[in-house]
């Protein structure tokens, strides 16, 4: 049996995709320690595996640790230097102390194999300094270069024909050696603070291990890419268990009126409800429909909608995996997660984000016909409830995500990643994908 440490950022959309990992390695007999937020021991412990604290650094999970001024640096920037924000502050720094606090882990715990979430740099150092193999798990749209796609973060469409490599070449040269090169460079400084060298990779380059990339989508989600990194794999969607304690609201009954149900949500990131929850019960207020809203934890009081909408059943969380059976249109800002746990229900979505990666999955969910994507953060209720109308009167979304969920149904999803992940343990060498080795 091998020893596998993981490491994810402290927050859930980075820790959910590994949970179910986790605990079928602990299942099979490996051994499991979980570097993360102090706030998602209970998730981690109920995998089996041991959880570790982050001791240095911020911790998403305990507000007392994120500096006030780097929150208002964060607040300030829209688009891409908000993007640019998150690389260098949120996850490039952030390297910095999951090495020292890994390093010291590794006394404890002697690994074989580090896995961590594509944003957590620190494990790839790690690797660096130990010489142990490590995998990534993805918890996004795929980030990498290629010569069929535009740079990661502009939401544009794939173009593989002459002309549009031509465009991808030159948005990519333009990206790496304009728009991204300050976030380049502080890579390399923070590498050298650590004592390591200076490489003068991009970030999402640095993000790929060269041993295993386990890519928690199937290939119909994603851009077909003809230089596709061998040791990429589409492992199909990883849904969190059920939670074993769900209690049905008390209106759970009004899902079975006839009435088209109608599910919005923003996360728990993005959670300005004047964005897309409040805009989204205004349009529907008035339709033969029943929408239901989770609020990410807010209170619902803050929605400051009075009176509430007849139609309209509001709750801080609910579980996805007991609602979205139910539903027939998820409206959402795209969360990766939640995006792929509705495929998986064949739920069609009306899509509104641009915060974070979310413009990339926005414009996949419009690419394989399984939604519509707004194009915005803050829609209008107008356009939200022509979208919502549309996908109900257009029979070519609920197929497309049907065929979506059928090729999900096909992936053992747990299956496949641990089989992955325990060949790399005993091989401690690059686990490649024979067909993207045709493809280059």
């Amino acid at each position: 049996m091998a020893r596998f440490l993981i490491g994810t950022i402290a927050a859930a959309g980075h820790v959910n995709p590994a949970l179910p990992i986790a605990r079928q390695l602990v299942q099979q007999g490996h051994e499991v320690w979980w570097y993360t937020g102090a706030g998602l021991k209970e998730k981690v412990e109920a995998t089996g595996s041991r959880h570790v604290p982050i001791c240095r650094g911020i911790d998403f999970t305990l507000p007392e640790t994120i500096p006030a001024q780097w929150l208002a640096r964060k607040d300030a920037l829209k688009g891409v230097a908000q993007f640019k924000f998150y690389l260098k502050h949120g996850f490039i720094d952030a390297a910095a102390t999951q090495l020292e606090d890994l390093t010291d882990i590794l006394q404890e715990f002697p690994a074989d194999v580090l896995l961590c979430d594509v944003f957590f740099l620190g494990m790839s150092w790690l690797s660096e300094k130990t010489g142990l193999p490590w995998a990534a798990f993805g918890m996004s749209a795929l980030p990498f270069r290629s010569r069929d796609t535009a740079p990661f973060g502009l939401g544009l469409l794939p173009n593989d024909s002459p002309l549009g490599r031509v465009r991808n070449r030159a948005l990519n040269w333009f990206s790496t050696n304009v728009l991204m090169r300050d976030v380049t460079v502080h890579l390399d400084n923070v590498r050298q603070s650590v004592r390591l060298s200076t490489k003068g990779q991009d970030f999402f380059s640095a993000a790929l291990s060269p041993f295993l990339y386990l890519q928690g989508t199937t290939p119909s989600f994603e851009y077909p890419r003809s230089d596709l990194p061998p040791q990429v794999h589409f492992i199909g969607t990883l849904i969190p268990p059920a939670p074993p304690d769900f209690t049905p609201p008390i209106w759970w009954k009004d899902l079975n009126t006839g009435q088209p149900v109608i599910f919005v949500t923003q996360g728990t990131i993005a959670t300005k409800t004047t964005d897309l929850l409040v805009p989204t019960i205004q349009a529907l207020a008035d339709e033969e429909m029943l929408t239901i809203a989770t609020t990410g934890g807010q209170p619902i009081e803050a929605l400051n909608l009075n009176p509430m909408p007849a139609n309209t059943r509001i709750e801080p969380f609910i579980s996805y995996t007991h609602l979205l059976p139910q539903v027939d249109v998820m409206v959402t800002n795209a969360g990766f997660n939640g995006v792929q746990t509705a495929l998986a229900n064949g739920v069609p979505m009306v899509t509104a984000g641009q915060t974070e990666e979310k413009p990339e999955i926005c414009a996949r969910v419009e690419w394989s016909g399984t939604g519509i994507n707004l194009k915005t953060n803050t829609p209008t209720p107008a356009r939200i409830r022509d979208a919502v109308k549309t996908i109900l009167a257009s029979p070519s979304y609920k197929q497309k995500v049907q065929q979506m969920k059928q090729e999900i149904q096909r992936y053992n999803s747990l299956v496949i990643a641990v089989e992955l992940l325990e060949k790399l343990a005993a091989t401690k060498q690059p686990v490649l994908n024979q067909s993207a080795l045709r493809l280059l």
